[in-house]
């Protein structure tokens, strides 16, 4: 089969607006929970979210198109930029081309994402009820329906392969990336922009999951994501974009592209057992780990490192936590969420974890976890990572990500080596 390589990444982040900025932030622990200001959310009973700031859409998206495009879209632009530019793949400016891959029907698009345009969504409603339906703009549905995240990307880069949305909920990027290395593994493709987007920081997106009480209510941004915790109290939402340029080693090697990392295993499963909370004893996502690990063919000993899903929910935590200590053993592979410094993207929190993980590999370095105190009875078992554990190079990374629906999805990343 064939070989698969991640050649350039981008990020648009409650702590960083470039890949760069998000990975040194994340390995100095630096967050980017804050008060929300985007709105006022005082009648909403929540003060702080992953909220992304000083995004500037003229600078990669452009403001005529901007104007076109829900922020969610206008996100997964700007990160597929970034991307594309490290991979060495934007044209030239002078070129009538939207990329360099030299041939755009087996370059496709597979990107996650939860929720769609809510911002959109929110704001026509509003117009509908105040002004009337004739005042729906007609740009209402193409702007907010979910699959526009990957339908905007292929068409701003000119990727004729493959084209369409994941939405598992919170699993939707982790299932896109091993869906776009799938093809990429099989032949079916030689490029794919892939990862996810989300930009639900807003009052609806804040009140329906406040009104589900799985938010965080504390007002200090230090102290709201605790993941693993045992005084956690809910997760924080964030918002923004990671984007991967996963290539066949085949194509990269022949344009000398610098490899970042290879995907070498994927896996996903289903909990079957509530609409919303996952399985208690981690049973589904404990699955999706074994899967990636038979796909990748590695024993459990080998992971260097899991970015755990770790929402700083009660039911997460816990399921996840006896997950994995029964595929890798208690305390033993080094863990952590990056949520303490982010927030919870949900369809996009695959997409900047993968991100992460890649950076961890290509830093030789371990991001902590953050907000971390003490443990209870379950995430005693497992081993988080903190600031005297932190420098390690991995050498196989997995990221686990699982969603409302019981779905639930693990990929795992290499260092590079030709061998």
């Amino acid at each position: 089969m064939t070989r698969v390589v991640v050649t350039g990444m981008g990020a648009i982040a409650p702590n960083g607006n470039d890949v760069q900025a998000f990975l040194d932030a994340l390995f100095a622990g630096q967050s980017g929970i804050k008060p929300i200001t985007k709105f006022d959310p005082s009648e909403t009973g929540i003060a702080v979210a992953g909220q992304v700031d000083g995004f500037d859409p003229a600078a990669r998206v452009g403001k005529r198109d901007a104007r076109k495009l829900d922020l969610f879209s206008q996100y997964a632009i700007d990160a597929s930029y970034q991307a594309l530019d490290q991979a060495g793949l934007l044209p030239d400016a002078d070129s009538e081309q939207k990329s360099k891959v030299a041939n755009p029907e087996r370059f496709g698009v597979i990107l996650g994402n939860g929720i769609g345009g809510l911002t959109t969504i929110q704001e026509q409603v509003i117009k509908m009820h105040e002004k009337g339906p004739q005042r729906v703009s007609p740009l209402f549905v193409p702007e907010s329906i979910p699959n526009m995240v990957s339908g905007n990307v292929s068409l701003r880069f000119g990727a004729r392969g493959v084209n369409f949305t994941v939405v598992t909920a919170c699993a939707s990027a982790t299932n896109a990336v091993g869906e776009a290395f799938w093809r990429i593994q099989s032949g079916r493709e030689d490029v794919m922009l892939t990862g996810g987007s989300e930009a639900t920081v807003n009052e609806i997106g804040i009140a329906g999951f406040a009104a589900l009480t799985a938010l965080s209510k504390e007002t200090d941004p230090k102290e709201a994501s605790k993941p693993f915790d045992k005084n956690r109290h809910g997760f924080v939402l964030g918002e923004g974009s990671g984007i991967l340029v996963l290539e066949s080693l085949e194509h990269a090697q022949a344009r000398g592209a610098k490899i970042l990392a290879e995907i070498v295993g994927y896996g996903a499963s289903s909990d079957a057992y509530h609409m919303t909370s996952p399985a208690p004893d981690g049973e589904g996502a404990a699955r999706a780990m074994k899967k990636a690990l038979e796909d990748a063919d590695l024993t459990p000993d080998q992971i260097s490192y899991i970015n755990a899903h770790g929402t700083a929910t009660g039911a997460n935590d816990s399921g996840e936590a006896e997950a994995i200590a029964s595929v890798f053993g208690p305390n033993t592979v080094p863990v952590s969420s990056t949520k303490g410094m982010t927030g919870h993207l949900l369809g996009a929190a695959g997409a900047i974890e993968a991100v992460a993980s890649v950076g961890a590999i290509d830093r030789g370095l371990l991001p902590e976890n953050i907000g971390f105190d003490e443990a209870d009875e379950h995430t005693a078992k497992v081993n988080l990572v903190n600031a005297s554990n932190r420098n390690q190079a991995p050498e196989y990374v997995l990221s686990a990500n699982y969603g409302f629906g019981g779905h639930n999805a693990a990929v795992i990343f290499k260092k590079w080596t030709e061998a």
